[in-house]
């Protein structure tokens, strides 16, 4: 319990402002019960001297036996105790018609010396004069009552314990008030710190006053928004780090994954060459038809320089990072000088080839890898279709989008197969896929071009065949 009282503020603040309030009360209350006693007795003692001063020059306007009345009237004040005069030898003189009283007068001096003057102090002053017509020096002692002062001493002495009472009391009452108003906004400011140390941020100071407090209220308040506001930011920041972290995890994961089936792809056919080549060379059994397997030997060259080419095709998108030099170019021109290209394949297979496309279709990508993709999709169309199958090839302008598809008759894929088509090395047909020559890259790097331009690739199964299709953004030619 003590030890909470001295670690609280409140405590200390009331301590010490009630022991102040106490202390300057008893200052005050001290210097007044001292000065004003003095004071009074100066003014007293100020008075008596005028009036004796007045007596005096009185006194020397007249001769001494006939300054009797003034001595009854002087004497008469009731500021004026006593008189006494001395000739110039010190001698006590009686006082003019106060010859008869001059014994009992002094005897009551006496008594007043010894007795009252304890109890009821007097003030006294010393003048020097001459009675007129005479030049003897006399000496005439005033005493004047300050009883006055010793009452206004007792006066103080006995409103002590009052006073006291009172004082303390207010001095409780006043500390108290005080210390509340000081350390109430001190405590709850000291209460937010806390909570703002544990980044609880969701309170709100009032901000009723105008002082150095209220600054101090409407800055926190401030500052915890401000708080709040960066720890949101940086808890966005940190959530998308790790975003981006589990992403980079993963992409790293996939070229991981991709080039060991890279290196998988690429053992196969070098072994199958470097086994027909030994073969040959050696003259071993079938490998001696030399024509045959030269045939095939190129066959699986030609594969693998399709798979070096589609890798490195990946290799650039990685480097390019999402900022390929894009251009407005005609995509219409594109499809077309790929279907001059692949006239003696599309002959040999008879196939039927459908253009619907508009005489031009600008778009904005990066011309070389665009080309890719339509010669991809265009030629899985060409390759995978039967002889005498047809091939719609269609595009058209639609809310500042060029819309391109493909689509081939006589074929379909499994639907479980659909979701997988755009994975590295992933082939519905192994068998037919490795007839065909393919690389089983070519929809994997067509899928990662798109989508460096915002797009992505589709793929159904039609009444009539297989569609992929895909759409980009226009421009104006």
């Amino acid at each position: 319990m003590i030890r909470k009282l001295n670690g609280s503020l409140f405590v200390k603040v009331f301590t010490v402002t009630a022991s102040m309030l106490l202390c300057v009360s008893l200052l005050v209350y001290g210097l007044l019960a001292w000065l004003m006693p003095q004071t009074y007795s100066s003014r007293l003692n100020a008075v008596l001297d005028e009036r004796s001063r007045d007596f005096i020059a009185e006194l020397e306007q007249v001769a001494f036996s006939d300054s009797g009345g003034l001595f009854d009237r002087f004497l008469q004040d009731q500021e004026i105790y006593a008189v006494e005069l001395y000739d110039g030898n010190g001698r006590p003189v009686s006082l003019p018609s106060w010859q008869n009283l001059y014994a009992e007068e002094s005897s009551v001096m006496q008594a007043v010396t010894e007795g009252p003057y304890e109890s009821s102090p007097v003030l006294s002053n010393q003048y020097y004069f001459s009675f007129s017509g005479s030049e003897a020096r006399y000496m005439l002692v005033v005493y004047g009552t300050a009883e006055q002062v010793t009452q206004l001493r007792q006066s103080f002495l006995r409103i002590l314990p009052m006073l006291f009472l009172a004082v303390f009391m207010v001095s409780l009452g006043a500390s108290w008030l005080y210390s509340r108003m000081i350390t109430k906004p001190v405590l709850e400011i000291s209460r937010i710190a806390e909570e703002m140390s544990g980044l609880h941020l969701d309170w709100q100071l009032e901000e009723r006053r105008t002082d150095e407090l209220g600054a101090l209220e409407k800055s926190l308040n401030t500052l915890a928004r401000n708080l709040s506001a960066a720890l949101s930011d940086l808890q966005n920041a940190n959530q998308k780090l790790e975003e981006d972290i589990r992403r980079e995890r993963k992409l790293e994961q996939a070229r991981t994954d991709f080039f060991s089936a890279v290196s998988h792809e690429l053992k196969t056919p070098v072994t199958v060459i470097k086994g027909q080549l030994e073969g040959m060379l050696l003259n071993i059994g079938a490998y001696k038809d030399r024509d045959r397997y030269l045939a095939r030997s190129l066959e699986i060259a030609c594969t693998l320089e399709t798979m070096v080419q589609e890798i490195l095709t990946i290799s650039r998108l990685e480097a390019a990072g999402g900022e390929l030099k894009k251009e407005p170019f005609d995509c219409v021109e594109a499809v077309k000088r790929y279907l001059r290209e692949t006239e003696d394949l599309i002959a040999q297979k008879e196939l039927w080839i459908r253009l619907e496309l508009p005489q031009t279709a600008f778009v904005q990508g990066n011309r070389m890898l665009m080309e890719k993709v339509f010669s991809n999709l265009i030629g899985n169309a060409i390759q995978y279709s039967p002889p005498e199958a047809s091939i719609r090839i269609s595009g058209h302008m639609e809310r500042g989008e060029f819309c391109f598809s493909v689509e081939n008759s006589g074929t379909h894929i499994p639907e479980e197969s659909i979701p997988k088509l755009f994975d590295a090395f992933y082939r519905v047909e192994q068998s037919r896929s490795r007839k065909t020559g393919g690389s089983g890259l070519g929809l994997y790097v067509t899928q990662r071009i798109l989508r460096e331009h915002d797009s992505e690739c589709a793929v159904r199964n039609t009444p009539d065949g297989v569609r992929f299709s895909f759409a980009v953004q226009a421009m104006n030619p």
